[in-house]
């Protein structure tokens, strides 16, 4: 197979916003980014590269010569970002913040089935909902992970047919990390297990779980989460979604922990008068109305 060969058939599995607009790519200069980029100038788009330095390594501004020199070579424009991320607990939580708040919000990213069977792994560990086991969305009216159907060994693969050396992030195989564990062990083991790849088997799963959190959406979006007396008497599944989708427009789209949803509910069904939320926020029921204070 010819190196466009290989090109097309993967494109045949990603999904693009619509052509014809400039898109940027995150790209640290691994493989999942790089096959993102060159995936991306195949399918037909202007591409600019960002790299984004999080200063956490020393000599870690020799990732961003590599992908500005790629970038070049492919002939895509490149930006490069530094970001200060200090040491401390959650790390790569606040790396990532990092990195997003310098980057467009319709960013592109590499992010392929391995990495949605690892989200979906670690956010079944943190106790998550139906929402966090349906994954990272792979597409939308705007899709900016076009690659979630592909997997990492062909990331490597199109790289190494491109006579492209990815950079490997040391940080990938520090088992501090939870996602690494989640990689390098707990994946593995189930793959055994199971006696099967079980990363097709949890992205199966999480494209049924979209669809019925999809359907909930649409129907928690019927009921008036200030109306009492509809909260407490409506299924609790719809009640719970419908003041999780009210309470995270007030906090600014960040959606409230499974407990502050049901204290808003014992508000609804007149256990308590008030309680409170997060951040300040304050709920309380007047004659069956709900209202929002701030304090």
């Amino acid at each position: 197979m010819s190196l466009a060969e290989h090109c097309a058939a993967l494109l045949l599995r990603c999904r693009f916003p619509q052509p014809g607009v400039p898109v940027v790519c995150a790209v640290s200069g691994g493989a999942d980014s790089l096959a993102l980029l060159a995936l991306t100038i195949a399918a037909g788009f202007e591409v600019t590269a960002a790299h984004v330095d999080h200063g956490l390594r020393t000599g870690s501004s020799v990732e961003a010569h590599l992908v500005a020199d790629v970038a070049k070579d492919w002939g895509a424009a490149f930006r490069a970002e530094r970001v200060t991320v200090a040491p401390g607990p959650n790390l790569e939580a606040r790396a990532r913040a990092a990195r997003y708040a310098v980057l467009p919000t319709n960013v592109l990213t590499g992010h392929t089935a391995d990495d949605q069977a690892e989200t979906i792994l670690l956010n079944l560990l943190r106790g998550s909902g139906l929402d966090g086991l349906t994954g990272m969305a792979p597409h939308g009216t705007a899709p900016t992970r076009p690659l979630l159907a592909l997997r990492r060994t062909e990331t490597e693969a199109l790289c190494a047919a491109l006579g492209v050396m990815p950079f490997n992030d040391p940080s990938n195989i520090d088992r501090r990390h939870r996602r690494n564990r989640v990689r390098h062990e707990l994946l593995p083991l189930m793959n055994d297990i199971a006696d099967r790849d079980v990363v097709n088997l949890l992205d199966r799963q999480a494209h049924l779980m979209r669809d019925e959190a999809d359907l909930l959406d649409r129907l928690a979006a019927e009921l008036d989460p200030t109306d009492a007396r509809a909260l407490a008497s409506s299924p609790i599944a719809l009640a719970r979604r419908a003041v999780r989708m009210w309470l995270a427009g007030e906090l600014g789209g960040r959606p409230p922990d499974s407990a502050a949803i049901e204290r808003v509910l014992s508000v609804a069904r007149g256990d308590v008068l008030a309680c409170e939320v997060a951040e300040g926020l304050r709920i309380s029921r007047h004659r069956q109305r709900m209202s929002v204070q701030r304090r």
